[in-house]
């Protein structure tokens, strides 16, 4: 048998019953509250970057094909023709080998790489065409930028945004007339489902116009993108550029796992594209760093979070194990003068206190999934979809997470306990034994 664990677990059960109670129960409301709230955290961290990143991969895809002299502007147009070798086989792509900077604890080692697989493939690949223009309702006017899509379009990303009318309908035999508009650009010209309008472009200093009628409205929560863009035929972007059908603006791809973009947009640009063509491929983060910036900055504020609630556990176990040492001065006395090392004494302390961070630990885990549970469930924080893009904070956990939380702050707190617990070894069995 473990004595010192035996002497901790008897020590235990005795200090629910002495004037400890009140500071045992302090120190695991306060593991409690530290633990639930780094849940809680990473949970809503996790999930806002994880849907407003899915919601500009949707609109966007991952990567871009597009000519090189479009300067990164959208609306810099060059055709690229659809007559290519990757195009549409490229989603046939499942996996590919890449070498990846070696990390050692999450530390990269300079100088050394490793091979690695992706974690998945190209899922997806599809064209576009963009031209800005005016629309003209009765009362008003509005800045547009139509967005062409063909038949290889996937509409699974746009149905799930869909809040009125249906999916564009793109006839073989001529070009459709029908739009995708936003909820924003609807509410502000007065339009429904069903309303026509007209759309002005300029075009070798000539005005041209073109009817629309409103298949659909969307709403992404995406302000800046659901301002500026409508869904449209393809073919009419091309008609209106003087484009034959094979001529596109570029192609969209799309991949499996996020955390292979910058692999994958290496790969397909040096070993998709053809090497006589003047195409480029560049991911969207960097095509609108801002907005990714924006959401790594995130990061900051997750490990600010953590390292707070982490010195909180940590101050308050100190304070718990100091107090529970002072209170049990004489049972340190008496073990010392049977010969008992110091080293087994702190043992015990430091078991009580492994004890008292585990029960904290279960509640706090229980409190924290619980809040996010119900997050999850019923949407109770509501947020401004204007300023951040979501309308309910989302929740994203992920075991690992979870169980690594956990650990690391067993783990450091428990580190942090070990000097404090030296306390023992300056209590003199004599004085303590004397005025016990």
């Amino acid at each position: 048998m473990n004595l010192d664990y035996f002497i901790a677990s008897k020590v235990a059960a005795s200090g629910q019953r002495s004037f400890s109670r009140l500071i045992i129960r302090i120190a695991i409301a306060a593991i409690a509250l530290s633990v639930s709230i780094m849940i809680i955290a990473t949970a809503l961290i996790a999930g806002f970057k994880n849907e407003i990143s899915e919601k500009i991969f949707g609109f966007w895809g991952h990567i871009h094909i597009t000519q090189t002299n479009i300067n990164r502007s959208l609306l810099d147009i060059y055709p690229v023709d659809t007559d290519q070798p990757f195009y549409p086989s490229l989603d046939t792509v499942e996996h590919i080998e890449y070498l990846a900077p070696l990390r050692i604890l999450g530390i990269e080692v300079p100088g050394q790489w490793r091979e690695v697989q992706s974690q998945g493939g190209i899922s997806h690949i599809q064209v576009f065409a963009l031209k800005p223009g005016i629309i003209e309702t009765k009362d008003e006017i509005e800045g547009i930028i139509l967005k062409g899509v063909g038949k290889d379009f996937n509409w699974d990303y746009l149905q799930r945004y869909l809040v009125e009318g249906e999916a564009l309908t793109l006839p073989d035999t001529a070009a459709s007339n029908e739009v995708l508009i936003s909820r924003q650009t609807a509410d502000r010209l007065d339009l429904a489902v069903g309303d026509r309008f007209i759309v002005y472009f300029v075009k070798d200093n000539q005005q041209l116009r073109r009817a629309f009628k409103i298949a659909g409205i969307y709403k992404t929560g995406l302000e800046e993108y659901d301002r500026k863009f409508a869904i449209v035929d393809i073919r009419k972007i091309q008609q209106l550029l003087d484009w034959t059908e094979s001529e596109v603006a570029g192609f969209e791809v799309f991949i499996d796992n996020i955390d292979d973009l910058d692999a994958y947009t290496e790969y397909v640009y040096l070993e998709e594209l053809p090497a006589t063509t003047d195409l480029f491929a560049e991911s969207i983060r960097e095509k609108f760093p801002n907005i990714f910036e924006w959401l790594d900055l995130q990061d900051i504020n997750e490990v600010v979070i953590l390292a707070l609630m982490l010195v909180v556990s940590i101050i308050n176990m100190i304070t718990a194990l100091m107090i529970l040492i002072l209170e049990r001065a004489s049972m340190i006395g008496i073990l010392k003068a049977l010969g008992y090392s110091n080293w087994g004494i702190r043992k015990i302390f430091l078991y009580y206190a492994s004890w008292i961070i585990l029960v904290g630990l279960f509640w706090g885990n229980l409190i924290g999934l619980g809040l996010c549970f119900l997050q999850e469930k019923f949407g109770i924080i509501q947020l401004s979809e204007a300023d951040y893009y979501l309308s309910v904070a989302p929740i994203e956990l992920h075991f690992w997470t979870i169980l690594g939380l956990n650990l690391l702050t067993m783990t450091v707190t428990l580190i942090f306990l070990v000097l404090p617990s030296y306390l023992v070894s300056r209590i003199s069995p004599v004085k303590a034994i004397r005025f016990k």
